[in-house]
């Protein structure tokens, strides 16, 4: 059984490994927090170059849409690989999956609901 901790860090790593392979590139930041039956995993520094100049150069409405679009369907392309690194960490099915990105800040928000709560040891105290 893994600490709270060493799920977190797990997840944290997995998705790093997510993101470069499938977006081309890795978070500047990742911070994962269990809470309960929820996951929040929100990743820093996750545009590409490519999308920042996308933002830049067109009106600020359709570059925004056309960015979430197009990070939405790869979300939803690449679900099953998600889920299947939270199961394999936590052992609990994944309910749902939630996402958001944010063309001003490059930061990015996964949210996944589980099954139920994942058990976990108490660190050892030093």
């Amino acid at each position: 059984m893994k600490t709270q901790g060493e799920i977190e860090a797990a997840i944290c790593e997995g998705m790093t490994r997510f993101e470069q392979e499938y977006m081309g590139r890795g978070p500047k930041d990742i911070h994962t927090h269990l809470i309960g039956d929820l996951l929040v995993v929100r990743l820093r520094g996750v545009l590409t170059a490519a999308e920042q100049h996308l933002v830049k150069t067109l009106p600020a409405e359709k570059g925004r849409d056309l960015l979430k679009q197009v990070r939405a369907h790869l979300i939803e392309t690449a679900r099953p690989v998600m889920e299947a690194l939270i199961q394999q960490v936590t052992g609990i099915k994944v309910l749902s999956l939630h996402h958001d990105i944010s063309t001003m800040t490059g930061e990015e928000v996964v949210l996944f609901t589980l099954g139920e709560s994942p058990d976990c040891r108490q660190p050892k105290n030093r």
